[in-house]
Formats: C-alpha cells, sequence, structure tokens
C-alpha cells in the first residue's frame, strides 16, 4: 500500500484541498488486493491497488467522456504477420501504471485514501490532477496522453 501512495505521490496524482461547495460529487476510493504468482504457483508479491469508485460519478460533472480504443485482434495478428515478413522490429511496451499518467480534463474529487488520511487535514478530499484507476474517463485520459507523446516523436495517423 506504501509502494503504490508513493508512486501516486510521485506522479503529483492529486492535490489535498478543503471539500468543496456540497454540490460537487466527491468519488470515494477503496483498496484492491492481488497475490500475484510466479509460474509455479508459488507467491510473488502482494500488490495493493488504490481505485476511485467510478460508479459514483455523474456524467456531464464528473465525465463528459469515456472513449478508450480497443485492438481487434485480426488486425494485431496482420501487424505481427506483415511484421515477420517484411523483417520489420517489433517492440513491446509496458508501461507500469499506465492509467496514473493520464491528465484529466474534468475536476474530480476523491475522498482520501481509507488508512492514510492525512493527519493534518483529515476533512479534506483529494482534487484529481491525472486519472486514477475506476474513473469512468481513465483510458481516454490515458489514451489522450499517450498518443500526444507519439505524435512528438514522429509518429502520425493512417488514413486505412
Amino acid at each position: 500500500m506504501k509502494e503504490e501512495l508513493e508512486a501516486l505521490h510521485n506522479n503529483n496524482t492529486w492535490t489535498l484541498v478543503p471539500s468543496p461547495s456540497p454540490q460537487l460529487n466527491i468519488v470515494g476510493s477503496k483498496w484492491v488486493f492481488k497475490t500475484k504468482l510466479h509460474p509455479d504457483g508459488s507467491i510473488e508479491r502482494f500488490k495493493a491497488r488504490l481505485v476511485a469508485r467510478g460508479f459514483s460519478q455523474v456524467p456531464g460533472l464528473d465525465f463528459d467522456e469515456t472513449f478508450s480504443p480497443v485492438l481487434k485482434p485480426t488486425t494485431l495478428r496482420l501487424v505481427i504477420a506483415l511484421a515477420t515478413t517484411l523483417s520489420w522490429p517489433l517492440k513491446q511496451l509496458d508501461v507500469k501504471n499506465a492509467f496514473l499518467h493520464g491528465k484529466l480534463k474534468e475536476e474530480v474529487y476523491m475522498s482520501q485514501p481509507l488508512g492514510f488520511e492525512d493527519p493534518i487535514h483529515p476533512n479534506h478530499v483529494c482534487k484529481l490532477n491525472k486519472s486514477i484507476y475506476g474513473l469512468k474517463q481513465a483510458p481516454r485520459a490515458w489514451f489522450d496522453t499517450f498518443t500526444i507523446q507519439l505524435f512528438q516523436i514522429g509518429f502520425y495517423c493512417s488514413r486505412a
């Protein structure tokens, strides 16, 4: 849990602010735990992830768009077949805590993580600067950030 919280703080995921007006929605947060296993079934590590309770978000208030691209398996197989046939180099990208890099366009407020409330400001809430798992717009925010990075290094959208 401490490792997850450290990643969130290092990424400037939120700013602790006084609770805004009562009309604004405060999205809850919760901890999700998972046991990661080695291929032989032995325990590799225990993982904790802080997630937003996105089901309580209000359309038009907490989020507008929820778009997330979907890759069809047939398209992926075609690209891999072309790369193999034409000797193209292939690279794989795995971004740790990927959704935490998406910048939010909307103002979203979340309750402080259970068990890690700020002792000086226990009634403050987290004003999210970046997306967090569980938010309705998290996939869209990550895709927007990733797309901008791809354009900056020279990629462009195919017309096909």
